[in-house]
Formats: structure tokens, sequence, C-alpha cells
């Protein structure tokens, strides 16, 4: 894998990094497409979010407390925004605006049409937020945000702080602003995703030891019934999003060969993988017709066309 991407050059079809676990991974996949490495150069890529209406992909660089934008058309790469509040997770609301998990200034945030920043949520019972992670939106308006810590770590994704209360995934009423705690039994939630038809959440943990994400029912607008859905060790994943079929695309860490990309069936069987030859931070859908899987990758950002179309809100 390292030669492949030392050189330039063309690539043998099928791509030999894209690897089928189950036929059900083989009908998801082109025979004719691979992936291309589009942007290079950061120095941790995160919360990936297309703009079909632009044609362009914004992504966060999280250490480089950047907003960035890669434009589809001309392959140009741009900053955003910068200062950016360390930017993490970032999605797009029903309306089409920008929602962000900013782990510097503790905050979810809503970027306005007309670009101002809205903060939608920066405190829970008067005690502040330990650092928004990753973020989703229902097909209600409401937005499910996962809230770890990771900020506050260390003083290389945000501020070193101590940590104030338990890390949690909260919902936020936009119309009301009003923050509920959604899930409470994990010690450290990330990655979350719904299914299609939102009857299911799946939630990643990422603890100091054995990393594993589960999923949960949804009753009357609850998340019950905690179980376990998939176990990537030695690898374990980050962001996770949801096809229209329900499989669930995971970004995997954890060396060589599983470094990438891990595609779950609806049962939770990993029936592909797409190999990266750097750890896979997040993904999205993208492109005109949301079959277009991009993913931010440490220090690069790739794509690859599949297919499969990403379910809206994520």
């Amino acid at each position: 894998m390292t030669a492949r991407w030392a050189l330039p050059g063309p690539v043998r079809y099928p791509d030999p990094d894209i690897v089928v676990l189950d036929r059900r991974f083989q009908r998801l996949i082109v025979a004719i497409a691979a992936v291309e490495r589009i942007a290079t150069g950061f120095r941790f890529t995160e919360g990936p979010a297309y703009y079909g209406d632009g044609r362009y992909l914004l992504f966060s660089d999280i250490p480089n407390d950047a907003l960035i934008r890669w434009d589809e058309i001309t392959g140009a790469v741009a900053t955003l925004r910068h200062p950016a509040g360390y930017p993490d997770g970032n999605t797009r609301d029903r309306q089409g605006r920008l929602i962000s998990c900013e782990l510097g200034s503790r905050t979810l945030t809503r970027t306005e049409h007309d670009g101002t920043v809205t903060v939608l949520a920066s405190r829970f019972e008067g005690t502040r937020l330990t650092g928004p992670n990753d973020v989703v939106v229902k097909s209600d308006g409401s937005i499910w945000f996962s809230d770890n810590g990771a900020g506050i770590r260390g003083n290389y994704l945000g501020d070193k702080a101590a940590k104030e209360m338990p890390y949690r995934v909260y919902r936020l009423d936009p119309a009301t602003g009003q923050l509920a705690i959604a899930v409470a039994d994990m010690e450290r939630p990330n990655g979350l995703c719904f299914s299609p038809d939102e009857k299911q959440l799946y939630v990643v943990d990422t603890p100091d030891g054995p990393k594993i994400t589960r999923v949960y029912d949804m009753v009357d607008g609850k998340a019950v019934n905690s179980r376990l859905f998939f176990d990537a060790q030695p690898g374990f994943a980050d962001g996770i999003r949801c096809d229209t079929e329900g499989n669930v695309w995971a970004a995997l860490s954890g060396g060589e060969g599983h470094d990438g990309v891990g595609v779950f069936a609806p049962d939770g069987t990993l029936i592909g993988r797409i190999l990266l030859p750097e750890r896979c931070a997040n993904l999205c859908f993208g492109g005109k017709k949301r079959n277009r899987l991009f993913m931010t990758a440490s220090q690069s950002v790739y794509a690859l066309y599949v297919e499969a179309q990403g379910v809206p809100g994520g």
C-alpha cells in the first residue's frame, strides 16, 4: 500500500484496496472506481460535510484550528474559517446550514446562510459542555451530538481543562434551545448516526480500553435498549454514517489492514473494507447523487465513488 501512494500513477481496476468480505458488499462497489487522494498536507482532518449546492466539501483540520473547503470542480483547497474553535464533527441541518462541534470553544454552533455564527449549545444545567465531538440531524430537525472531552484532554485538539461532568450524547431542540441527555451509558461516546427509518441510533464508544459500537432502539423519541452492534478490534471506529439500505459505514483505525473504512450490514456483519494508508477519522456521502464517499484520514482526504447513497442529515 505504501508504494501506491508514494508515486503518482494509474491504479489497476478493480482497486485492490477495496476488499469484499461478504457478497452483500459486492453490489455496493464500482468495479472501475478507485480510491483517490483529493487533498493532503493537513495535521488531523475530521468532520466532512458536503455542499451539493456549491459542489464543495467542507472539513475540519482540528490542530490547525481551521475549517477547510475543497472545490469538487477545480480541486482547489482554501481555508474557510480560522480560528474556528478547534472544529471537529460537522453536518448540515435540514435548511442547509452548517452545524459544527467545536472542541476549543466547547460549543455546538450553527453557521447561518449569511455567514454569521450562532451558538446552539454551550452548557447543560449550568455546567460547560466538555466538548461536542460529532453530530447528526434527525428529520424532525432535532440535533443529536456526542460530548466527549476530546479537546480538554490536552492542548493539541483544544485547551486542556478539568472534566466537569460525564461524557454523553445530547438531543437539542433548536426551536426551543432545550438540551436533553439522550445517551448516558457510554464512557466516551463518539460517532453517531440514525438508520434510514430513524428507528435505530448507532453510537461509537471510544474509551481508553476496548472500543465498540452500540445500537439503540428509538421509542417515543428516546434511545433505549442498548446492545452491541459491532466490535472492530483490533481496529476501532470513529465517525459513522448510514446508507439508504441500512448499512453502516465506519471510519476505522487500527494500523495497516484496518485503517480506512469498514462497512457493516444491518445485522452487524463486516461485509467489506476500504483500506487507506492513514487512520480514518470520519466520512460522509456527497457528490451530485450522494454516491461519492468522502473520508477524512489524518493528514489527507480521500474519495471513492460507490453504488450506495447516504441518508440525509449525516
